[in-house]
């Protein structure tokens, strides 16, 4: 099944970026302030093996190597190794490995593993589960209570995501929160925060794929920042429910 190929990949770069934690490791300067790590890389490679042996007929476009295989190919994955290289290069440890398979104009079955805590969020495209540590899945049930919204901050992007923060009301019934990471999505799966907020184009992307279809398919409401569908390219927000989403457009259309 592919969402159980996206657990294996997503999980074979967990295992990779685990073994690397906490040395000290080589930079390739990717421009704009970004940078990849030799863990990055070394994740990306464990990922391809796992997809070749599993689909070899398939294409991959990876964050580190970009495209590989068949040009035309129906079936993709986006495959973003380590999400969150700033925070694992200062020993931080809140990144996550990702994989997400799209068939067509869909992605159909997506991974997204936590290194640190064994947790894998999965989807097979119609449900979404937490895969914990002794092997077992678990329901991914979204909550609105934390109040709690992570709205990503790094630049560049059409509009400051920091005005969204100072606008009117928001303080009185959300607390911001910066994590950095493919986490912070997943979370608002989780029940863990009530939403989360990012401008730019995120169509097609290997950073939020994965984390997009886990949120969907655990129920959650997904739209741009505008209020229209995500592919429209206004951005990213995803709400635990309907009135979450509903009070955080007011905010944004009001900065």
């Amino acid at each position: 099944m592919d969402h159980e190929t996206a657990i294996a990949a997503a999980l074979a770069a967990a295992d990779v970026i685990r073994d690397h934690y906490g040395r000290t490791l080589d930079r390739v300067d990717k421009g704009g302030g970004d940078f990849a790590t030799a863990a990055d890389l070394a994740a990306e490679q464990a990922i391809h093996q796992v997809l070749r042996a599993a689909c070899p007929s398939d294409a991959i476009t990876g964050e580190e190597t970009g495209a590989s295989g068949p040009a035309d190919a129906r079936r993709r994955w986006l495959v973003d190794p380590l999400c969150g290289t700033l925070n694992y290069a200062v020993r931080t440890p809140l990144v996550a490995a990702n994989v997400a398979l799209r068939d067509g104009d869909r992605v159909t079955a997506a991974a997204s593993a936590d290194p640190f805590t064994g947790e894998t969020y999965w989807t097979d495209g119609t449900t979404a589960r937490v895969r914990r540590p002794d092997g077992t899945d678990a329901p991914l049930l979204p909550s609105p209570g934390s109040a709690l919204v992570d709205i990503n901050l790094d630049p560049p992007f059409p509009v400051e995501p920091a005005r969204v923060i100072a606008a009117p009301g928001f303080r009185d019934r959300f607390r911001p929160r910066v994590m950095s990471t493919t986490l912070a999505l997943l979370w608002v799966a989780d029940g863990r925060r009530a939403a989360y907020l990012t401008y730019g184009d995120v169509r097609d992307s290997v950073h939020f794929a994965a984390g997009i279809a886990v949120c969907e398919a655990a129920g959650c409401v997904v739209t741009g920042t505008d209020g229209e569908p995500w592919p429209s390219g206004s951005g990213l927000l995803a709400a635990a429910d309907a009135d979450t989403h509903a009070a955080l457009l007011t905010l944004i259309r009001a900065a």
